[in-house]
């Protein structure tokens, strides 16, 4: 199904949010479906940090990204978002008659910094990036020890070349099966991208080999996307867009 615009009526939200660290947790919406909702962020008056972004590759999909500090703040959007229309159907469920999470998968992940990779610059990353690569791992139960070898080698690959792309790992909690696994890459250009295609050193092909051998042996299945980062989707504070003005909220032409 090809996903449609989203009308949400989203732009920067005025009240202060420190912007500094890794977000704890993300709520990713995924397949987000225009059905004319009146339900957005800025009518709820919420507080948070939320990309919205158009897929390049893979499915035709739009995602929203909500960046939150804490559980506390995802039940505080949650409740905000259900207060806007509330309306029960036959089951006693909340339901929306113009819902934008229609159709969506709601995913909820927390940060781990141990399987990050220069994590601090990738968060700096974040306000000014117009992509995100967006790879999601899933590993057979019980080999969570394994899954963090692994990944230590592909970062000793990357710092062998010194690779400027800094990725967040985070690990889902909630709406998926265990052993799933997130790695968000800021990108300013895809342009970075091409650095990584840098041959090996010689010194580091033993690595890089190991790491494909632990790849094999820990994973179960491994899937891109590369997402293309709207403003005219997303809903970020000041200080957020303080970063790149121009490009958070463009000048009418």
């Amino acid at each position: 199904m090809t996903t449609k615009l989203i009308m949400l009526i989203l732009g920067c939200w005025p009240i202060a949010q420190v912007w500094a660290d890794q977000p704890v947790l993300l709520r990713v919406i995924r397949n987000v479906q225009d059905v004319g909702s009146t339900r957005t962020y800025a009518d709820a008056g919420i507080a948070v940090n939320v990309l919205g972004m158009r897929a390049v590759s893979g499915p035709d999909e739009t995602w929203l990204m909500e960046l939150h500090d804490s559980f506390a703040s995802i039940e505080e959007v949650d409740r905000a978002l259900a207060a806007t229309r509330p309306l029960r159907n036959s089951n006693g469920r909340t339901a929306y008659p113009d819902d934008v999470l229609l159709s969506a998968r709601l995913l909820i992940a927390l940060y781990r910094p141990g399987l990050s990779y220069r994590p601090e610059e990738a968060a700096k990353n974040l306000p000014k990036a117009r992509y995100l690569l967006v790879s999601t791992y899933r590993i057979q139960p019980g080999n969570e020890a394994a899954f963090a070898d692994t990944v230590k080698l592909r970062r000793a690959r990357r710092e062998s070349i010194n690779l400027d792309r800094p990725e967040i790992a985070y690990e889902v909690v909630a709406g998926a099966m265990s052993g799933t696994y997130i790695f968000v890459a800021p990108l300013a250009t895809l342009k970075i991208l091409d650095d990584g295609l840098a041959k090996t050193p010689n010194y580091a092909e033993g690595v890089r080999d190991a790491g494909k051998k632990a790849a094999a042996d820990t994973e179960i299945s491994q899937e891109r996307m590369l997402l293309r980062i709207e403003p005219g989707l997303s809903y970020v504070s000041g200080e957020f867009a303080a970063a790149d003005p121009e490009f958070w909220n463009p000048k009418p032409k």
